[in-house]
């Protein structure tokens, strides 16, 4: 999953409370991303952090509430992409660090 945000600080508290809640495995944090977006018919560009999520499709309904509920965008970026192949042990790790 794909989810950018306003600041470092912003990214840090969503991906510790994500990860302390079992609803992702893993949240890595790119700081220094620079981002060129249309945004109320204007061209913005800003810096943003990008967060990558690694959690189950089981997971992701309520990891999207989480996420919607304590980030300050109005429309956060929230995507979530396909994993199509994987190592085994590290894909086990992540259901098994996503399991309620």
């Amino acid at each position: 999953m794909l989810v950018t945000t306003a600041s470092y600080e912003e990214a840090e508290k969503i991906g510790r409370i994500i990860v302390e809640s079992r609803l992702a495995a893993c949240a890595n944090v790119l700081n220094g991303m620079h981002s060129i977006f249309r945004w109320d018919n204007k061209i913005n560009v800003e810096n943003e952090c990008l967060m990558i999520i690694k959690t189950t499709l089981q997971r992701y309904s309520e990891l999207e509430a989480v996420i919607r509920q304590h980030h300050s965008y109005s429309v956060p970026e929230i995507i979530a992409l396909p994993v199509v192949a994987g190592s085994v042990p590290y894909l086990n790790w992540i259901r098994s660090e996503t399991s309620k």
